[in-house]
């Protein structure tokens, strides 16, 4: 009898690659879109939001706004320019629809580099996670606690009354006792103890002088802390997270405090510096799976609308309105008006850090006022920081001559005539 061959298995094997295939184009697909999103933050992201209107249109769905024309959109990305000089309907359409903004040309851009930008692009939304359930057992935990406090504390209260209860009966005994044999209470003449305490002169003394001695140690502790303000962290009228700023974002502090480096004063950042950047950035997306607590990602979007209210900036149009309001900003850091500062020879001559003197700002969600700004505390600082002598040729034949004068190698501010008095006062 002649053999037959398996049909079944072959069908089996086919079926078998037509799935690897498919497996590996999803795979394949998914690493497009992870280039594609790299490519989009390095090329696009300046001008383009996907979920948003920004200098250009966003991007999201592009692809199916164009009924799938993805060879016009190469031409587009390659050199928008070109296409609309040679009149193509679509393009200058789309140039005017945008206030004539002249898109940049990517020519470096190959076509599989935009493909896997229009595959970012094409990618759903995510939608908001769904409350997981280790929040809802943390929230169970935290009910628990809060019963088990309550069974203590009423365990507590039955002790005490039962402890109220024993005292009386124990009190009532001890009178029944006291009848049933005839015995009486003495009854003793005592002086009271103020008219002692009066009568004894010296023991008047001692105790008025040690109460003089603990108020004025109080009086001066307290009057001492008046006009220091170390912890003061007062509501700002727009929401401004150094933590996000210069801690997450690397942002120098004086890109925005710029006037630190030549001025008295660090100066207030005008809002045309934020704008700088958030011209392009009108909501706050945050890290996946990042908690940032009662500070949602909504949150420090409505904070960055208040800036646009400020300024005048219409997100949707990209324009300005005209319409401005003013910022109360509340100043942290202040000085009595008879001290002298000068931000610029801290930080270019000392070449000190703005951590030296505001802390951690970089850590700090809200900014606060971390040194006490004493005078105390100026002249410490005076008498153990070394004067900077690298690059700073302004010190250097002063320095030489003091340091061969007190024996040193090197000179500390005070010695270098940092705690003169009109240093700091005028």
């Amino acid at each position: 009898m002649k053999k037959v061959g398996n049909h079944n298995s072959f069908s089996k094997i086919l079926f078998f690659c037509l799935a690897l295939m498919l497996s590996f184009s999803t795979i394949s697909f998914a690493q497009d879109a992870a280039k594609g999103k790299e490519l989009f933050n390095s090329n696009c992201a300046a001008c383009h939001k996907l979920d948003g209107a920004s200098t250009g249109p966003a991007l999201r769905g592009v692809v199916e706004r164009h009924d799938g024309d993805v060879e016009w959109l190469h031409k587009w990305i390659k050199s928008s320019s070109s296409l609309i000089k040679s009149g193509d309907a679509r393009a200058v359409k789309l140039f005017s629809e945008w206030n004539k903004v002249v898109m940049n040309d990517f020519p470096g851009l190959s076509d599989q580099n935009i493909d896997d930008i229009l595959a970012y692009v094409s990618e759903p939304k995510a939608e908001a996670p769904a409350p997981t359930a280790s929040t809802e057992g943390a929230q169970g935990q935290g009910g628990g606690d809060a019963v088990s406090n309550m069974i203590v504390l009423g365990a507590l209260v039955v002790v005490l009354l039962l402890l109220v209860t024993m005292l009386f009966l124990v009190k009532k005994v001890l009178n029944k006792v006291v009848e049933a044999n005839g015995l009486t209470e003495e009854v003793r003449q005592t002086v009271p103890l103020w008219k002692a305490f009066v009568k004894n002169q010296f023991l008047v003394i001692c105790s008025t002088i040690i109460f003089i001695l603990i108020g004025s140690y109080f009086a001066y502790g307290f009057m001492m802390q008046i006009g220091v303000d170390k912890g003061y962290e007062p509501v700002q009228p727009i929401h401004f997270s150094h933590k996000i700023h210069a801690g997450d974002n690397g942002i120098d502090c004086k890109y925005c405090h710029s006037s630190a480096r030549s001025s008295k004063t660090s100066g207030i950042p005008s809002l045309n510096v934020c704008m700088n950047c958030h011209k392009s950035i009108s909501e706050f997306t945050g890290d996946a799976g990042t908690d940032y607590g009662k500070y949602t990602p909504e949150f420090y979007t409505a904070e960055i609308q208040k800036l646009y209210d400020a300024v005048g900036w219409d997100p949707s149009t990209q324009k300005y309105t005209g319409k401005e309001k003013p910022v109360k900003w509340v100043r942290i850091h202040n000085l009595p008006d008879f001290v002298y500062y000068n931000h610029s020879q801290h930080v270019n001559v000392a070449g000190l850090e703005c951590q030296t003197c505001h802390g951690p700002v970089e850590e700090m969600e809200i900014m606060r006022q971390h040194s006490p700004l004493t005078m105390g505390w100026c002249v410490d600082c005076h008498r153990t920081t070394d004067v900077k002598l690298k690059d700073n040729a302004y010190y250097a034949k002063i320095h030489e001559e003091l340091a061969n004068k007190y024996g040193v190698e090197k000179l500390t501010v005070a010695q270098m005539g940092g705690l003169e008095c009109g240093k700091c006062h005028y």
